[in-house]
């Protein structure tokens, strides 16, 4: 017997009543209740690595004037990407990315050297005019939330910064079990800044994954306009291959914004820009795990976590009692109290890919016990619900 054909995220994101993509906006998702879990759990991870790694959280506005990015050199290469609009004859821009409002946060105020490396992270709603003929589902949208984080600091300290990035991001892969690939993209024809500050930030980048011992590939022309990046890509069952985590060294941007910190003497000096971004996008990285696992997350991301299948009415009451004592114990949980047989609501349950069936009747009401199937069938027999607590806590806690 042929395995089913693998279903394609947005397919699976109506099934499971994640997201959808509506006419009315092309290129943004609708997140649903339960896709929010997702997304909410990814932020909770993505917080979990890096808040005792001193990065402090910052929220930029959506809608800037322009003249903002045509200082950042966004306008002259970024422009046709780009939303743009007059308000009382002035332009102004909805923002593609957070680099230049986070390089306005640290000009706020005067920066010593001591102050650095100053760490700036930012969950921002990004929008990009992305023609329409090249909008994909989640992998390619106008409107998406990245995990982004902007590092400022000296010359010297440059290397260690990027060393903690991938000690960072090859960590948080590690726990979600996604295999990676590792790209340096060098400088693209157009870009802004000398070839002698070009080869600088792509050596250092270079220094910093050959340090780790990590084998990539050299992918030529494929930076960024203002810098050189290291790509962490996956391929997926299809050997599609999409760009998740990136690291970026940015010369350019601190000078076109005329960015300083004083030195030692009491001399600016212009720091450098390390550009982060742990999963990329929320919305590609969460079609890209949609698909890897068909829909079938992993305990501590899914939706409902468990769900409690009384075998008569006569049985919800305890049923709701299980579910309540779970979801008293940060475990998320439902009851089916359909008037439906035990084994529809057992293939329902397994068609929404929740990781644990819970059965009650008579017997475990008077044991004060539940009865324990997994989504692939595995009958792991009756046991008290304090057992099942702490099988399911220890999933969801080391992410299993």
């Amino acid at each position: 017997m042929s395995n089913p054909r693998p279903k394609d995220h947005r397919e699976i994101g109506r099934e499971l009543e994640l997201f959808f993509f509506d006419e009315i906006s092309p290129g943004s998702a609708f997140w649903l209740p339960k896709g929010m879990i997702i997304f909410k759990e990814l932020e909770k991870l993505i917080r979990s690595v890096i808040d005792n790694r001193g990065y402090q959280e910052t929220s930029t506005p959506i809608i800037v004037k322009s003249e903002l990015f045509k200082k950042s050199g966004h306008w002259e290469f970024f422009k046709e990407n780009m939303f743009n609009f007059k308000v009382d004859k002035e332009e102004y821009s909805i923002k593609p990315m957070n680099c230049p409002e986070s390089a306005v946060i640290f000009a706020s105020k005067t920066r010593s050297y001591k102050d650095l490396p100053i760490r700036l992270s930012e969950f921002g709603r990004l929008h990009r005019n992305e023609r329409s003929g090249t909008l994909n589902g989640m992998f390619r949208v106008r409107q998406f939330v990245m995990d982004d984080a902007h590092v400022f600091c000296r010359p010297d300290q440059i290397q260690s910064e990027i060393t903690e990035m991938l000690d960072v991001t090859l960590e948080l892969y590690k726990k979600l079990r996604l295999p990676v690939t590792f790209g340096l993209a060098t400088r693209p024809e157009k870009a802004m800044g000398t070839k002698e500050t070009w080869d600088k930030a792509e050596q250092q980048l270079a220094d910093a994954l050959k340090s780790h011992k990590i084998d990539f590939t050299i992918l030529k022309g494929e930076g960024t306009f203002y810098g050189p990046k290291i790509h962490i890509d996956f391929k997926d069952f299809l050997d599609r291959i999409w760009t998740m985590a990136t690291i970026q060294v940015d010369f350019q941007i601190p000078d076109r914004m005329g960015l300083e910190y004083i030195d030692k003497v009491g001399k600016a000096q212009r720091p450098v820009i390390i550009h982060r971004a742990i999963l990329g996008t929320f919305e590609r990285f969460v079609g890209i795990i949609t698909e890897q696992y068909q829909g079938a997350f992993p305990v501590w991301l899914s939706p409902i976590q468990a769900i409690v299948l009384p075998l008569s009415d006569k049985f919800t009451p305890y049923a709701q009692k299980v579910a309540g004592d779970l979801k008293s114990a940060a475990i998320r949980a439902e009851v089916d109290v359909r008037n439906e047989t035990l084994q529809a609501k057992i293939r329902d349950a397994t068609l929404q890919k929740i990781p644990y069936l819970l059965i009650v009747g008579e017997k475990e009401e008077k044991a004060v016990s539940i009865a324990v199937r997994t989504r692939e069938g595995e009958d792991l027999g009756q046991m008290t619900l304090k057992k099942f607590v702490a099988k399911i806590s220890n999933d969801i806690a080391t992410r299993a």
